[in-house]
């Protein structure tokens, strides 16, 4: 494998990762931006919108029709949160050239196709096309719908929403229902001008072998607009919370939700992610085999370390009779590791975790993208071989200090509502 990134304009990175295994290969145009609610849903319809049609190609049919005759070939847009900014995606993915039957030059294809959608979209006098605007608004309000019912996503979001208050990590990625519908085509259009004229872009490309004709794409497009890019902080810290503050609400559901969030003022975050690992994010750690298992207090019961925002979350399923009995619980292994009662074998475990994880990395070229997107925005580049060696040298010691720096933030309750 063969990493490599060059700066083809102001902040604007083009990385590519060859790797001889792989039979296609991806193309993803990260736009980093900021969080703002007055822009959030904008932004996730000015880019959505790309992948559906563009300026040659001008409906989703035509778009699709192509795409299908290229071996199925595809498109897709996304949004995505990371701390306090947004990240807006293109991606494209498309087989190697050396497998087309009648040797089309489908690099060729795939370029125009990528080149029309991003910088030529289906747009007239300052807004996008109607139909495809109308759409992706409903695909857009489809989707913020559609968290609702999926009651442990929504209960993380509404933990996060309390425990990031007054920050941007406060907002969803697609913002709420009411600012998604206020958004008009021209709205919409608006944001797309702007994020790329602001946003800090990168373009990483996963193949078996270069394409250089498409870097130079990239920089002969982007050489045409007018761009004033942003600067952009990749990682924040969220001051914790004087008093813990407890947010409930009723629903309609049978399992009740309990999701707390922990704060920490450290800058150890290796130390803080394996006591995670040690603390509930894996089958054998302190909270699955404690509270889950042992005490059965709770249907899952994980935690998740951020280190984009610097905290840590625990979220559960559990009867809304053993509520209290499970926070006690959870705070209780917390307070045990702090007490140093980490063993060898919870140490070992944690790493195999960390060590299976980082050689899945390379499986696939999206897993590839995510990786070194991550390793730019942590401002190092590592291979998974590399970041692994941070975690293995990290002592007991550590990982005590670093639970001990874990203050209580918040906690929200999704409880059931009493039948009648």
């Amino acid at each position: 494998m063969k990493y490599n990134r060059t700066e083809i304009s102001d902040k604007i990175g083009f990385s590519s990762v060859i790797d001889p295994k792989f039979k296609t290969n991806l193309l993803t145009v990260r736009f980093i931006t900021s969080l703002g609610k007055e822009t959030v849903s904008a932004n996730a319809l000015g880019i959505g919108i790309l992948s559906d049609a563009n300026g040659r190609l001008k409906t989703i049919a035509e778009l699709s029709e192509r795409l299908s005759s290229l071996y199925g070939a595809s498109v897709s847009c996304f949004s995505r949160k990371r701390g306090d900014l947004q990240i807006l995606g293109f991606s494209s993915s498309w087989i190697n050239g050396r497998y087309a039957l009648d040797g089309e030059n489908l690099d060729e294809e795939m370029s125009q196709i990528i080149k029309d959608c991003i910088f030529y979209p289906n747009a007239e006098n300052g807004e996008f096309d109607g139909e495809l605007f109308r759409i992706a608004k409903k695909e857009l309000l489809d989707r913020i719908d559609a968290e609702l019912n999926n009651k442990r996503a929504y209960a993380i979001s509404k933990a996060e929403e309390i425990a990031f208050r007054g920050e941007p990590a406060e907002l969803s990625e697609t913002g709420s229902r009411e600012d998604a519908e206020k958004v008009t085509s021209a709205d919409a259009y608006g944001a797309y001008l702007n994020i790329l004229k602001t946003s800090q872009i990168e373009i990483i490309y996963v193949s078996s072998e270069e394409n250089n004709a498409l870097k130079d794409m990239f920089t002969e497009e982007f050489s045409k607009l007018e761009r004033k890019p942003n600067e952009y902080v990749f990682r924040s810290k969220s001051p914790v919370k004087p008093d813990a503050e407890v947010f409930s609400e009723e629903m309609d559901v049978r399992q009740c939700k309990m999701v707390m969030t922990f704060k920490s003022g450290s800058d150890d975050r290796f130390a803080l992610q394996m006591m995670s690992m040690i603390y509930g994010a894996t089958p054998v750690s302190k909270l699955f085999a404690n509270v889950r298992e042992k005490m059965s207090l709770c249907y899952y019961c994980a935690s998740r370390f951020s280190a984009v925002k610097n905290f840590l979350m625990v979220d559960s399923g559990v009867e809304k009779s053993n509520i209290e009995k499970a926070k006690n619980e959870i705070l209780n292994q917390l307070d045990e590791i702090i007490k140093g009662n980490i063993s060898d074998e919870e140490m070992q475990s944690a790493l195999l975790s960390l060590d299976n994880a980082y050689n899945a990395v390379g499986d696939t070229p999206s897993s590839y993208s995510s990786w070194y997107f991550e390793r730019f925005c942590d401002g190092e580049i590592l291979t998974p071989q590399e970041l692994f060696k941070n975690y293995s040298s990290i002592t007991k010691a550590r990982i005590i200090q670093a639970a001990s720096t874990l203050k209580l933030d918040s906690i929200y309750y999704m409880l059931n509502k009493e039948a009648e």
